[in-house]
């Protein structure tokens, strides 16, 4: 991280408590619901990036869906409260990275924070590169890497590496839509976007295609462009966070603004619209049957709202919706941007 971000990590929480200097009491937390895009800086780990969220907010839960190493810059999508309950909606979906690729090294974490442990003279052409790339789209078999979140008899596989252990992950099918050659600047780097599902790991790319080409290769730099429906338009930086943080305290905005809806998550659903009385019945964990000609004719999973509220994520099957998740939203609810209804 820059000095600035390092300044501006400083000062976010006392913004958000918008305190007298030196006065001091316990923090309350409260409920919030929504999520943040948070543009995450390189040096940052996902962890304290959620931490630093969840303290400038006050929230009582929050989470991220899906680790971006402290390598990495770029989209971390993080759920306050209720947004919680659609995390899993939001890892399903693609992500989007851009990453170079250093050749002619092999390192053991296969990224630029690793130890060097194979080098080549070989550097690979943008044709033999481009030629190769189709090998690994679609579904592919790929090992993760050694230093990775992946459990290993109850222990995480990078935990393992750093004690020194050999750590043997298997093979596992994951799917890439698109791997594409973006930029060549020089013999010793490529630039590569690729469109990816759960559990794909761009560490591993590096290293695999480097093996195939005769190079060695790790990830020099790595950027998620995007992850579900959470793309660069509606990234938020800390500096912007900073700001509307201060604009908050001053009485000028509120915190809503700076949140993106629940159900933004939940974009590629569709959104089914009931009356209050039959949103209650589902807001208790009832089922409700819709008759007459207004009755939808599809089934599947749907987001269903009341009033232009949401109310629970459902099973839709013959005109029966079945709650999956019912949704409470009293609190302080994010209002960033524009949703479907």
């Amino acid at each position: 991280m820059t000095d600035n971000e390092i300044e501006l990590l400083e000062r976010l929480p006392a913004a958000a408590d918008a305190r007298p200097k030196g006065q001091q009491f316990k923090r309350h937390k409260r409920d919030v619901h929504g999520w943040i895009a948070l543009d995450k800086p390189v040096g940052m780990t996902s962890t304290h990036a959620v931490s630093i969220i969840k303290r400038l907010f006050s929230a009582k839960r929050a989470g991220h869906a899906g680790t971006l190493d402290p390598l990495a810059s770029g989209c971390l999508p993080i759920a306050l409260g209720e947004a919680t309950k659609t995390v899993p909606v939001v890892m399903d979906g693609r992500k989007l990275y851009q990453f170079t690729v250093r050749w002619g090294e092999e390192r053991d974490t296969d990224d630029a924070e690793g130890r060097v442990i194979a080098t080549s003279d070989v550097r690979p052409s943008s044709s033999a590169l481009r030629a190769l790339l189709p090998s690994y789209t679609g579904t592919i078999q790929q090992v993760p890497p050694r230093y990775s979140a992946i459990k290993v008899e109850g222990e995480r596989a990078y935990d393992l590496a750093r004690d020194g252990k050999v750590v043997e992950l298997e093979a596992r099918p994951v799917e890439i839509a698109r791997l594409e050659l973006v930029a060549a600047p020089d013999p010793d780097h490529a630039v590569l976007e690729a469109e990816c599902g759960k559990g794909t790991y761009v560490r591993s790319l590096a290293r695999d295609m480097g093996r195939a080409l005769r190079s060695f290769g790790h990830v020099r730099a790595l950027r998620r462009v995007a992850v579900g429906p959470f793309d660069t338009e509606r990234m938020i930086s800390l500096a912007e966070l900073d700001a509307m943080c201060h604009r908050a305290a001053a009485g000028e905005v509120s915190l809503a603004d700076a949140l993106l809806p629940v159900e933004t998550a939940l974009d590629d659903i569709p959104a089914l619209a009931v009356s209050r009385a039959d949103a209650a019945r589902l807001a208790r964990g009832q089922a409700v049957l819709l008759r007459g000609r207004d009755a939808p004719n599809f089934s599947g999973p749907v987001y269903v709202t009341a009033a232009g509220q949401l109310v629970a994520l459902a099973e839709l099957d013959r005109g029966e919706i079945v709650p999956k998740r019912v949704f409470n939203l009293a609190g302080l609810i994010g209002s960033r941007g524009a949703t479907k209804g």
